[in-house]
């Protein structure tokens, strides 16, 4: 029988070692799994398509190579080490790294401290011996067990099924978990959704994500550690990480929490208004309405010391030029300033890509195109990207400096408070849907299908930015 055993022993060997993925070059496809996670990735939704930091750099690693990216989002870190270790992938993205020598990491894509976050309002647990009592909730297979695990005295540690760290934070802001641990990567995240959760203890160590690989794959993660060095050196790196998180820390909890509560007893009085001018512009209006809150706080009488008036605060030139009538109309205004924005959007240059199109043309939107295209020239003298707002935001703030503004014909202008109105507007958008549905029903109901020509004089969608870091 033993002639058996080993025939079964080979068989199974060799339908394991059929069953692995070939090359990415040989396949012409890279196949990654990575966990869906607002930090890291987030798959296609009727929002759009699939996006996330560690997307954009998987991407960018696959053209590289030359080849096809496939993806395979899973709930687990676990999920990810069991198709490493049955070679049905050829590498784990975001994977917290461990001391096991089962498999093989690049360099980290993302270092961050240890936390324990509680709810804003209830007494502080910031010391180890008040934890006593309390239970400390952790995602599945969280990075943070062995460090709990550790901690002197003792903690109650459950384990609670969620789908990823902000949704176990949401649960800590919604009262359904006392104490959740996390990282830093994912509270700086949450905490611009949840705005009354705090740090309730920081702990001594430091969640390291990478890419990990099978042994067998060394050359692969040597070409992937060979990447992620060369995109750290020539900027690459930076703008990628800028893209998804570079906006995250402009507005406190207090200003978020103002902005939550106005979601909820002003944006209802205005929604249909943005609705319509998604039908009219094919700008999201979840966008439209993140900037009129940056501009007025939805306040249809809002004026300001210059003279800008309204909900979408137009200048007196501006609603001459777009024939309102009366800028304290939220209706009217709310039209207007979406068809303002959207003729500045038909006005940036073709080479600037989404996402960067639109922080652009929300810049000219608070600064007019004179100033911007000023600000555009001043990018091309410094040899900087007029075209990047990773760039364009270094720029905009020179605006003010007499040594630059005295040279454009537009002359001086506030480009910092551009900038921190745009980064503000991603903020909010990025709030808006996570917690807001996109127009689609009716836009389609209206004949405003992508794969369709626009009916009735209204506007096909218009490509909007993915939303950051989450989007």
């Amino acid at each position: 029988m033993r002639w058996l055993f080993c025939l079964f022993a080979a068989l199974a060997w060799l339908s394991a070692a059929c069953s692995r993925l070939d090359p990415p070059q040989a396949a012409g496809e890279l196949v990654v799994a990575i966990r869906g996670d607002p930090v890291f990735y987030e798959p296609e939704t009727e929002d759009g398509p699939a996006t996330g930091f560690e997307h954009d750099v998987v991407a960018a690693f696959a053209e590289e190579l030359k080849v096809k990216v496939r993806f395979v989002p899973v709930r687990t870190s676990r999920e990810m080490r069991e198709l490493l270790r049955d070679g049905k992938i050829h590498f784990a993205a975001a994977l917290p790294v461990d001391d096991a020598k089962e498999y093989r990491f690049t360099q980290p894509l993302h270092i961050a401290r240890e936390l324990i976050v509680q709810q804003a309002d209830t007494i502080a647990l910031d010391t180890p011996q008040r934890l006593a009592g309390h239970t400390i909730e952790v995602v599945p297979d969280s990075p943070l067990d062995a460090a709990l695990r550790a901690m002197t005295p003792p903690v109650t540690i459950a384990e609670v099924d969620e789908a990823n760290d902000i949704d176990l934070l949401a649960d800590v802001a919604d009262g359904k978990a006392e104490l959740a641990a996390t990282d830093a990567a994912h509270f700086d995240v949450a905490v611009n959704f949840y705005p009354d959760i705090v740090i309730a203890q920081e702990l001594p160590g430091t969640v390291a994500y990478a890419w990990a690989f099978r042994s067998e794959n060394e050359d692969l993660r040597r070409k992937a550690d060979a990447f992620i060095a060369r995109i750290q050196a020539d900027g690459t790196l930076a703008r990628i990480h800028d893209r998804y998180y570079g906006h995250i820390k402009r507005i406190d909890p207090d200003n978020m929490a103002q902005f939550l509560a106005a979601m909820q007893t002003r944006l209802p009085h205005f929604r249909a208004d943005f609705q319509q001018a998604q039908l009219l512009t094919g700008l999201d209006w979840r966008l439209l309405a993140a900037l009129s809150y940056q501009e007025s706080a939805w306040d249809p009488l809002a004026t300001s010391p210059t003279g800008v008036r309204g909900i979408m605060m137009l200048t007196e030139d501006t609603a001459d030029y777009l024939h309102v009538s009366n800028r304290l109309d939220a209706h009217e205004s709310i039209l207007a300033g979406a068809r303002y924005l959207d003729g500045i959007l038909d006005a940036i240059p073709d080479g600037a890509p989404e996402p960067d199109r639109t922080w652009l043309a929300l810049a000219a939107y608070n600064l007019g195109l004179g100033h911007f295209n000023g600000a555009r020239a001043i990018a091309k003298g410094l040899k900087l990207d007029p075209d990047s707002w990773y760039d364009m935001k270094k720029v905009l703030p020179l605006m003010a400096r007499p040594d630059y503004y005295k040279r454009l014909k537009s002359g001086r202008a506030r480009g910092g408070e551009a900038v921190i109105m745009v980064e503000n507007v991603r903020n909010f958008y990025n709030v808006l849907t996570r917690f807001e549905k996109p127009y689609v029903a009716a836009a389609r109901s209206a004949g405003l299908n992508p794969s369709t020509p626009p009916a009735q004089g209204l506007k096909a969608p218009r490509t909007t930015p993915v939303p950051s870091a989450f989007w």
